[in-house]
């Protein structure tokens, strides 16, 4: 596989996540979601004009070489209304997209998938639009109840329904590098921790109409952009394989080069709090001069995470820009 490319810098917008937080200060290198709505004319702050949180993630990663710029949309949310909302009040132009990739087959995720398609083409000229998905991302999942009954997740959009909103399937399960190798899409994450053991109750539909654990969602991968000057940044949604499993595994692939910053989910909350002392500890080793926790993190694990590491913790709400 060709080297990952170094971009001269990198922008981060979050379309979609499970808080707002216009007050709280932010460090030099990030934005809140109101700053950016005066700069676009706001005349009168009110609710009709702010971004709407909600249960899920989306963010635009745009990396530029020179004066040329590439974006990736990282997931999509959960609703189609809540991602078309903020796209508008944020005004993102969303016809700059080149590709989507799906972290991993949840509705939390995927939920607006083929709205974005269909807005991206609309902006874009009617192009197909490269979406990276993983083999396993499709098939139906639930939680089992403690009564043993399940509770089914919302299924993730199909190629076929995929295909006819205008986007061009990749499936893989290895990794690749994308919009001119600035872009690495990982491919399945090793379990090497002791502690982080996926995402407990969780079963998939087998082909016989049955049920097995599916606690490990092999088909999770994250994104990594590297930043000239910084370091490596890595995207990671939900973190079911264990952020530390994640960042190992993002070392492993960029020896050479340091991870100055993580993003996303890193599913520290519900039953995985009591692998918060743990994986704060672990973290040390990865020197991380950003953690832009949000999603499924949790407030205990962010409250953990900025006791131990100060200034580095900026955590991620709808609306915040980041600059690298």
């Amino acid at each position: 596989m060709p080297e990952l490319g170094t971009a001269d810098r990198v922008e981060v917008l979050v379309l979609v996540d499970n808080v707002t937080d216009n007050l709280s200060s932010v460090p030099g290198y990030v934005e809140n979601e109101l700053p950016r709505l005066w700069k676009r004319g706001l005349g009168v702050w009110s609710g009709r004009c702010m971004c709407c949180a909600a249960h899920g993630l989306s963010c635009a990663i745009t990396a530029w070489r020179g004066e040329t710029a590439h974006t990736l949309l990282f997931d999509t949310g959960p609703d189609d209304w809540v991602f078309e909302r903020n796209v508008e009040r944020l005004g993102f132009d969303v016809g700059s997209i080149e590709g989507i990739v799906l972290s991993h087959g949840h509705w939390d995720h995927s939920g607006a998938m083929l709205r974005a398609l269909e807005m991206i083409r609309l902006k874009n000229g009617g192009r197909a639009v490269p979406t990276y998905m993983h083999p396993g991302m499709y098939a139906t999942r639930a939680m089992k109840a403690p009564d043993g009954s399940m509770r089914p997740f919302g299924d993730v959009p199909s190629q076929t329904h995929l295909e006819q909103e205008g986007a061009r399937v990749v499936r893989a399960t290895t990794p690749q590098l994308i919009l001119d190798d600035l872009f690495y899409v990982s491919g399945e994450i090793p379990r090497v921790t002791a502690f982080e053991t996926g995402l407990q109750g969780q079963h998939r539909r087998t082909e016989d109409g049955g049920w097995e654990p599916d606690p490990l969602i092999v088909d999770e991968r994250f994104v990594a952009v590297a930043v000239k000057d910084k370091g490596v940044l890595v995207f990671t949604a939900c973190s079911h394989a264990g952020v530390v499993n994640v960042l190992t595994h993002a070392r492993e692939c960029f020896p050479r080069t340091p991870l100055h910053a993580v993003f996303g989910g890193l599913h520290l909350s519900g039953g995985n709090e009591r692998i918060i002392p743990e994986t704060v500890a672990a973290l040390r080793a990865f020197e991380l001069k950003t953690i832009a926790a949000g999603h499924c993190t949790g407030w205990r694990a962010v409250s953990a995470l900025a006791a131990a590491f100060g200034d580095a913790v900026a955590p991620s709400a709808v609306g915040k820009t980041y600059r690298f």
